[in-house]
């Protein structure tokens, strides 16, 4: 097992020049009921995230800009994603999400701490997402906001 990342490692890790790739954010889709009422779509209008592997996970940072749209009316709205993150991603899959900064992130029915919606969360968090895709949020300081209000 490789030890954990250091605070010190991993803020040279964001601020170093090299080994960045591109992390092309994909576009999605979600029925109705799924994450928000009304069936949505996603898509980046500006996407410059990089990503780098560190010692025990992966660091990303960069712009993102996720237009958001209801599919069944057509309203629409831009998210600002472009939050830091350190991920770490256990033997059976799960992941831990280390974030400063905003995310846009699906919670489903019963598969999360927070109600269903399509959150833009913003600040200080942890968010760790179990194998079987259950969703827990620690809010250190920050904010969410359900953009599913937004478009429907």
């Amino acid at each position: 097992m490789r030890a954990p990342i250091t605070i010190a490692a991993l803020s040279l890790a964001l601020l170093s020049p090299g080994g960045w790739t591109p992390a092309p954010t994909p576009p999605f889709d979600r029925a109705a009921g799924e994450v928000c009422d009304a069936p949505v779509h996603g898509e980046a209008v500006l996407d410059e995230v990089v990503e780098k592997s560190v010692p025990g996970g992966v660091v990303y940072r960069g712009a993102l800009l996720v237009e958001v749209t209801n599919t069944a009316t057509g309203a629409s709205t831009e998210v600002d994603a472009s939050g830091s993150a350190y991920v770490t991603t256990g033997a059976d899959g799960a992941q831990t999400w280390y974030v400063a900064g905003p995310v846009l992130t699906g919670f489903r029915p019963g598969r999360g701490n927070l109600p269903r919606g399509l959150y833009r969360i913003d600040g200080v968090y942890v968010l760790e997402i179990a194998a079987d895709g259950y969703k827990t949020l620690t809010m250190i300081q920050g904010s969410t906001h359900d953009v599913c209000g937004d478009i429907e």
